[in-house]
């Protein structure tokens, strides 16, 4: 039986929130859980839109790779 591990080297996530902080918390709490398999943040490129009814929703997307 032959095991073969390839390694992740890049890895880009998108986020959602109905407020900025609770975005940074998302992607925080995905940073300490990218760390444990040796992904850092490359970049982060972030929205704000905010809808007909005046409601405001924030997104990012987070690029992680590999030092």
């Amino acid at each position: 039986m032959v095991f073969q591990l390839d390694i992740l080297k890049d890895k880009i996530e998108f986020f959602e929130a109905n407020s900025i902080k609770d975005l940074e918390k998302k992607i925080n709490d995905q940073i300490i859980h990218n760390q444990a398999i040796l992904l850092h943040v490359h970049s982060v490129s972030h929205q704000m839109f905010v809808t007909d009814e005046g409601k405001r929703l924030y997104s990012a997307v987070v690029h992680f790779k590999s030092s």
